[in-house]
């Protein structure tokens, strides 16, 4: 039973310093990215920020590549895992497209710089996943979106135009709350708020409802 126990925490430990390791990584990547770009930071330039030794580095990732694919797809797995949460409280269409554009902005305040990244380096992406980042976003908004209109949460129109509609205005308010929220840090989840009452309001009012929400 003992060694039992001993094998657990060792693998336990384990476990722990792989998560550390890897997150430290991806927080100096983030330091870098934002200070010297994307293009211009170095896979040294990252190392000597996270105190590892360059083959501990290369455990966890192969390339500058490998690591903006992470940090892509944690971002995207924090999308999905909001749309999911808010999928089971929307009865209605303002509610539904509430917490659709909220799960976006949300996950896009949570980490702006990715979102920011991934505007100036659409290339990388698609190299990477065969879509931009707003493509792979919208992929999880389409099916929110077709499953509303069988709820008759949405009216049933032209879907293509509405898929256009909301993807345009996803893409160009996530880009502002991406820089309001790297201006000012604390105001994330202010900006998401605020952002997705927007939306909702000018879809389901139009230009002349919006005074209201003041």
């Amino acid at each position: 039973m003992d060694m039992l126990q001993t094998t657990d925490d060792t693998v336990g430990k384990r476990e722990t310093n792989r998560i550390r390791n890897r997150n430290a990584i991806l927080a100096a990547a983030r330091e870098c990215f934002r200070e010297k770009g994307y293009d211009n930071s170095t896979i040294r330039d990252i190392v000597r920020r996270t105190g590892l030794a360059a083959g501990t580095f290369y455990n966890y990732f192969s390339s500058k590549q490998d690591i903006f694919a992470a940090l892509l797809t944690d971002f995207l797995n924090r999308l999905n895992t909001n749309l999911n949460h808010y999928r089971q409280t929307s009865d209605t269409a303002r509610e539904f497209i509430h917490t659709a554009y909220l799960a976006l902005f949300q996950a896009t305040a949570d980490d702006p710089l990715v979102y920011q990244l991934a505007h100036r380096n659409d290339h990388a992406i698609r190299d990477l996943f065969g879509a931009d980042l707003l493509g792979l976003a919208m992929l999880a908004l389409d099916e929110e979106i077709h499953s509303a209109v069988k709820r008759e949460l949405l009216p049933d129109v032209d879907q293509d135009y509405l898929r256009a509609a909301f993807s345009g205005v996803a893409y160009e308010m996530s880009l502002r709350v991406a820089r309001r929220t790297h201006e000012s840090p604390g105001k994330g989840e202010h900006e998401a708020q605020q952002a997705a009452q927007f939306a909702a309001t000018l879809f389901m009012g139009g230009l002349t409802q919006l005074p209201k929400l003041s």
